[in-house]
């Protein structure tokens, strides 16, 4: 087996320097590229360098995935993240030993659908607890998720529910261009019904937080419309925009936030993209997720904010015709893992 990336040791608690945060990283499907991304991930020398992470996960298909890319590391299985070790080449799991060892690759299966719901689960208890200060999640299968018995849209939901939290928004982050969404896995019909100025607001504040935590002390924040060119003045649409988006910017601007609209969809992202705005806000699902996937999904990042920690992931699926092939890059779980070291909470010494 070849040698793993050359790593430098993870920072101990107990140094000088404020303790690296602890991320929970969820296994995700195991018939999918999750385990193939997390094995090279945590091994990756900016991940150590950055964050203390410990999977929740099954110990033997992490091994058969390090197998398989020929990476030479000690997997270890832990109780709790406090008995984790973070030594070189060493990737600590807390084992729940819930797949067959004969587990296919790449197969619809609902024993690595409720699986990936229980690694989750899991993690949400350890963020509740305050045990770890970040969660980074490998894709789910959401038939699998179904098939196993867990009828939830997809993680953001998921995670809301399991940590008791009424209201979370997702926010994709691209190298281009982050958006923020005030709606998302509900229908076009039902999204522009939901959609309220109190929605409106919180959405954009969580946005704002994310980016301040992120390092953006004053980020500007472009609020996308509904309508086409956003009602221009009552030509399209019933005045959605008036009534809906624009008294939450009047509120948001008189607290200092700088949120710009309500704008153009077309032009909002362009402009985004060329850096007039640090984050966008989207609407309803595809209106953000269309051109997030356009300018950058091969580097994309999932974040759920409003939770009690960050939650980061991939923005890309569970890969089932590549799964088991070696073929699968880990770039983005580096850098999903690097987003959530950097939004985590503050660990406690």
């Amino acid at each position: 087996m070849n040698a793993a990336p050359t790593t430098a040791p993870a920072e101990p608690a107990d140094s000088a320097g404020p303790p690296l945060p602890i991320i929970a990283v969820t296994m995700g499907d195991g018939a999918g590229i999750g385990p193939e991304v997390i094995v090279p991930a945590l091994l990756h020398p900016d991940t150590v360098r950055r964050c203390r992470p410990v999977v929740v996960g099954d110990a033997a298909r992490l091994r058969q995935a390090a197998d398989l890319l020929s990476l030479t590391c000690e997997i270890v299985t832990v109780e709790t993240p406090e008995q984790a070790e973070f030594t070189d080449g060493r990737i600590n799991v807390i084992d729940l030993g819930l797949l067959p060892a004969d587990l296919p690759w790449g197969q619809l299966s609902a024993v690595a659908g409720d699986a990936a719901y229980q690694y989750v689960r899991v993690a949400a208890e350890l963020a509740v607890r305050g045990a770890v200060q970040g969660i980074c999640t490998a894709p789910l299968n959401k038939e699998a998720l179904h098939a196993g018995g867990h009828l939830y849209p997809g993680h953001t939901e998921l995670l809301a529910h399991l940590t008791g939290v009424e209201e979370v928004s997702m926010m994709l982050s691209t190298p281009k261009v982050k958006v923020i969404h005030v709606t998302t896995h509900i229908g076009l019909i039902d999204a522009v019904h939901r959609i309220e100025p109190g929605l409106v607001e919180r959405t954009v504040r969580r946005g704002h937080e994310a980016m301040v935590r992120a390092g953006v002390p004053a980020p500007v924040i472009g609020v996308c419309g509904i309508n086409p060119h956003a009602g221009e003045n009552g030509l399209f649409g019933y005045g959605e925009e008036e009534e809906k988006i624009v008294p939450a910017i009047e509120v948001l601007r008189a607290d200092g936030i700088d949120a710009v609209g309500p704008l153009p969809a077309d032009t909002a992202f362009f402009l985004a993209s060329r850096g007039d705005y640090d984050l966008i806000v989207a609407m309803y699902h595809d209106q953000g997720h269309g051109p997030v996937k356009v300018m950058g999904i091969e580097a994309g990042v999932n974040l759920t904010v409003g939770l009690p920690v960050i939650r980061t992931s991939v923005d890309h699926g569970t890969a089932f015709d590549i799964a088991g092939t070696g073929r699968a890059e880990a770039g983005s779980m580096v850098e999903a893992l690097r987003q959530a070291a950097e939004m985590a909470t503050a660990p406690a010494r």
